[in-house]
């Protein structure tokens, strides 16, 4: 599993003109499943995104975690994410999950954030979304589960 973190003062998702996920103060974050993953990789990215200390304290030091701050989550299933363009012009997205598969990992992922206590809104899995981001900072981060 990948996943691109923004941190973000807001964030929203807009589906066929209709706002189905807003948050405010915290992450936005751009998850794409790869084929093969299990509950194993959800587990492994949801726990470092709810704790990865990328707020800043007065120091202005990267001391606090989503978690710390009592942020906002927005999670939006992105499989471009597991893009292959090393060959050609046109990514190839073998890599990516089947969408049965990665759609149930995807709410998987989804529910283990909520399980934080922390507000947590998405997008609709396989829709045509627009995503707007805030990008406080900015602060990007791209976590992988293969690479821990």
């Amino acid at each position: 599993m990948k996943a691109l973190i923004q941190r973000v003062s807001s964030a929203s998702v807009i589906i066929e003109g209709e706002t189905t996920g807003s948050i405010g103060h915290g992450l936005c974050v751009l998850a794409g499943i790869a084929d093969g993953d299990c509950e194993e990789d959800i587990d492994y990215i949801a726990n470092k995104i709810l704790n990865l200390r990328i707020f800043a304290d007065d120091s202005d030091k990267f001391n606090f975690s989503v978690k710390d701050i009592r942020g906002e989550l927005l999670l939006v299933s992105q499989f471009t994410l597991m893009a292959d363009s090393r060959k050609g012009r046109r990514p190839s997205f073998t890599r990516a999950a089947p969408p049965r598969e990665a759609e149930k990992l995807f709410e998987l992922f989804t529910d283990k954030c909520r399980a934080s206590g922390l507000k947590t809104q998405t997008g609709r899995f396989q829709a045509m979304m627009r995503v707007h981001i805030v990008n406080e900072g900015p602060v990007t981060i791209m976590l992988d589960s293969k690479e821990r």
